[in-house]
Order: structure tokens, then C-alpha cells, then sequence
């Protein structure tokens, strides 16, 4: 069973690859085109391109394509051009990774916005989802305040007390040390002598 589960992903994963790298892509589209009215960098980073895609430059007669360096595309000069297009339907074939660099040559075009850069990736990269983003540390709670129990004595919650210089009052101290209660002789205690005494009542008065 376990073979035929690995053969069946792989084959699974030959096909999303194949469906992922053979895409036609209508530069600008659907709503622009190659032209002076579209935002086509915008257009192209909602895009991802893999080895086997292709570009469709769709364009009027006073427009054309030009591939250059990244040098040529800063400059917004196509002197140097790679490949040069003018047949208004130019296809382009993105068959190995990196970055591709186009430009409308018309003199004015390129600054004017009709340039195009895309960054080619691998097919598994674009398949690959984004990292899930780490949820936020929750937030350090702090022990609620603790009213006085039953019995009428304070709570054992300690505060820091100022400084007696601070209050300009001289403390006596007691003449004798405090009684204090263990763990097991606190709260259980007042609770187990309150039960007591509501049992002692209630059977009072039944007598």
C-alpha cells in the first residue's frame, strides 16, 4: 500500500507541476494591455511565472517590445536590446529562471510607465504556500485581587508597602510576633469552623 501511495503523490506533483508551468499570460490584461494607460508592475507582482510560461504583448501600431538588460531597463534604453518586437502580437517563451526586463522603445514610452520586469521561479517554488505567520504570545495574565474571606480576616495577598520615611510616622513594634497560619491551618480551616457552626444550627433547630 505504502509504495502505491508514494506513486500516486508523484504522479500527482508531475501533474501540478505540468499545469503550473505551461500558462499563457496576456501582459497587463485582463483589463490593460501593453500600453501607457496600464500599471503593468503592479500587474506583474500579482503574477508568478515558472519555465514553460509565456508572455502575449498585445499592442498598438506606434508601440513595440524590446527585451533588455537590467541596465538597459533603469536607463529606459533599448539600443542594446536582446530581442526586439514590432508585429503588435509579440509571444515571448520564459524557458529558464531569473529576472526578464522589457521596455516599450518609442522614445518617451519607457519613462512614461511601459516597462515590465518579472522574476521567472521554479515550479516548485510556486507551488510552495507562503509560511504561516507565528500566532502572538498571549499575554501574561496576573493573579486577581483576592477579597478578605470569610471570618473577617484580610487576605494573604502582599503589597509592597512604602517606606516609613515616606509617611513621616514611626511604627511600634508589636510585643509579640505575629501568629502565622501554615498551609494547611488558612482558609480550610475558616471554612471547615463556618460548616460547623451552620450544622450545629440547623440541627438546633430541627431539635
Amino acid at each position: 500500500m505504502a509504495p502505491c501511495k508514494v506513486a500516486f503523490s508523484m504522479m500527482t506533483m508531475a501533474v501540478l507541476v505540468q499545469a503550473a508551468s505551461c500558462a499563457t499570460y496576456n501582459v497587463g490584461g485582463p483589463n490593460g494591455g501593453w500600453d501607457l494607460s496600464t500599471d503593468l508592475q503592479t500587474w506583474a507582482s500579482t503574477q508568478t511565472f515558472v519555465p514553460g510560461d509565456s508572455l502575449v504583448f498585445k499592442y498598438a501600431p506606434f508601440h513595440d517590445v524590446a527585451e533588455v538588460t537590467k541596465a538597459g531597463y533603469d536607463s529606459c534604453s533599448a539600443s542594446n536590446a536582446i530581442e526586439s518586437y514590432t508585429d503588435g502580437n509579440s509571444v515571448v517563451k520564459l524557458s529558464a529562471l531569473g529576472k526578464r526586463f522589457f521596455i516599450c522603445g518609442i522614445t518617451g514610452h519607457c519613462s512614461g510607465g511601459m516597462k515590465l520586469e518579472i522574476d521567472v521561479v521554479s515550479a516548485a517554488a510556486a507551488l510552495t504556500p507562503p509560511a504561516a505567520a507565528a500566532p502572538p504570545s498571549p499575554a501574561t495574565s496576573q493573579a486577581p485581587f483576592a477579597p478578605p474571606l470569610l471570618g473577617g480576616e484580610p487576605s494573604t495577598t502582599s503589597f509592597p508597602e512604602p517606606p516609613v520615611g515616606d509617611l513621616g510616622l514611626d511604627l511600634v513594634a508589636p510585643s509579640a510576633p505575629p501568629h502565622h497560619q501554615s498551609a494547611a491551618h488558612g482558609p480550610g480551616l475558616r471554612m471547615f469552623t463556618v460548616v460547623g457552626v451552620v450544622v450545629a444550627f440547623l440541627l438546633a433547630w430541627a431539635l
